[in-house]
């Protein structure tokens, strides 16, 4: 019984939406991680921090999660606000870790989480164009 719905869940879903949901729950569980237990040393993001505080930022990656989320259950080429939700987040951060790190010199290991953030938030940009694999026909059982 869970089995079969877990199935039809899935095959609602797609492979596009699964995607989504974990880009969503990780962006979730990261703003949340920014509200409830701030990083305690923000080297690397001192150009976001001028825009706004650090728990702005966390309900920023919560509203980018929760879209995500949102968008995972909404059919093909719909779903397009999840996918560019979370690369506009991952792409403002890698860009504050990479300005850190070169040309302004304040961060030397800036280009590490540039390049997590900027994967992150790549990842959207290359499943928006993939299409869902065509569902697989069911064949009546065989009678022997």
């Amino acid at each position: 019984m869970w089995a079969a719905a877990a199935r039809r869940l899935g095959e609602r879903l797609g492979r596009r939406g699964a995607l989504l949901t974990l880009k969503g729950t990780i962006a979730v569980l990261y703003g949340y991680g920014q509200i409830v237990q701030p990083l305690p040393n923000p080297a690397g993001l001192h150009l976001l921090l001028k825009v706004m505080p650090i728990d702005a930022w966390g309900g920023v990656w919560i509203a980018v999660g929760v879209t995500a989320l949102v968008c995972a259950w909404l059919p093909q080429r719909r779903d397009w606000p999840g996918f560019l939700a979370v690369w506009l987040i991952g792409s403002a951060w890698a860009m504050a870790y990479l300005v850190a790190w070169w040309p302004l010199d304040e961060y030397p290991r800036g280009w590490v989480p540039a390049a997590i953030f900027g994967a992150f938030g790549a990842v959207g940009l290359v499943a928006i164009g993939w299409d869902e694999p065509p569902r697989a026909r069911q064949e009546p059982p065989r009678e022997n």
